[in-house]
Parts: C-alpha cells; sequence; structure tokens
C-alpha cells in the first residue's frame, strides 16, 4: 500500500485506523515549497458521543461539527488556548469518531508535532487524502505496537480513561 493514504483507507472504525497510522509518514509542504515529513509514533482514538473522552460526548457543536463529517477530514482545535491538535475523521459520517495523532518519532507529543508541522486551525476540517500541502504516506514500515490507556482524560471517569486505545510504536 505504498504511497498517498486515500479516502477509503479512513472510511474504517477509528479502532481499526489507529494502529495502521502508527509507522505512517505526515508529508507538510509549507508555501514555500519547504517539505516537512515526520513519521508517526503515536496514535489516539476518540469514538462516539458515549466516549466521555471524546469531543462528541457533549454532542454536536460548532466545535464538534467536523468530527461529525466525513472521513479523511482533519480535526484540528487549540487546547489550552494555545497549542493546536490534530485528528483524523475515520468511520460513517453523522457517527463521531477520529484518531489523535499524539507524537511523531521526533517530535513527542502532539502540540510539538502540529508546531513543527505548522499546522494550525486553518486546516480544519481539510481532507488530508486530497490535499497538496498535508497528507499521510505509506513507505512499506510496520513497526510493532504496543497499547496504554489514552493521556489527559481522568475527567473521562471509569471505564473511558483507562481503556487501552493509544497504540504506540514500540
Amino acid at each position: 500500500m505504498n504511497g498517498k493514504l486515500g479516502r477509503n483507507f479512513f472510511h474504517r472504525d477509528a479502532l481499526e485506523v489507529a494502529p495502521e497510522l502508527v509507522g505512517k509518514v505526515i508529508v507538510r509542504i509549507l508555501p514555500d515549497g519547504t517539505s516537512l515529513r515526520e513519521r508517526i509514533a503515536e496514535t489516539e482514538v476518540y469514538r462516539g458521543e458515549e466516549d466521555k473522552g471524546c469531543h462528541a460526548s457533549k454532542g454536536r457543536t460548532k466545535r464538534t461539527e467536523v468530527l461529525y463529517g466525513e472521513s479523511g477530514q482533519l480535526y484540528i482545535y487549540l487546547c489550552y488556548g494555545m497549542h493546536w491538535l490534530m485528528n483524523v475523521i475515520t468511520g460513517e459520517k453523522d457517527q463521531p469518531q477520529g484518531v489523535l495523532i499524539r507524537s511523531g518519532t521526533v517530535h513527542n507529543g502532539p502540540a510539538k508535532l502540529t508546531k513543527y508541522l505548522q499546522v494550525t486551525g486553518e486546516l480544519n476540517n481539510v481532507p488530508v487524502w486530497d490535499r497538496e500541502d498535508i497528507w499521510i504516506e505509506d513507505d512499506d514500515y510496520r513497526p510493532e505496537i504496543t497499547t496504554a490507556p489514552r493521556v489527559g482524560i481522568d475527567y473521562a471517569g471509569y471505564p473511558w480513561k483507562d481503556i487501552e486505545w493509544r497504540f504506540i510504536a514500540k
């Protein structure tokens, strides 16, 4: 499956997409033509209104509307009023779910990764599969993967804070 990931890759359940994104490469082309690349080292699943860790748990809002949209769209939001975080929407339309790109192999942390890639809210709700300035590609690298609970969602309570929906390259 070498090359740019197409829409069909994302049109599956987040629990299928998230582990397969680990090892893929995010490519970002800046306006001046600079090419930035980073291998995805960690992802996290947020899945449905019932998932108390997911933004959609509060229902459909202006902020969460992207989660209900087409698979392969980017969901970029501001965390703590200062850090942009990047997710890719997966699954069926109107069934909110997505995968947080949690870290790269060099930039460990979702905010450090988006800062390096110069990803901001301007890319919110754009299709990652149909762009010339940002995409995810497969170069056939397949790391061994381990799982762990998601980070920073203690507010979600049991069982949501303990579910191992984080996928990490060993």
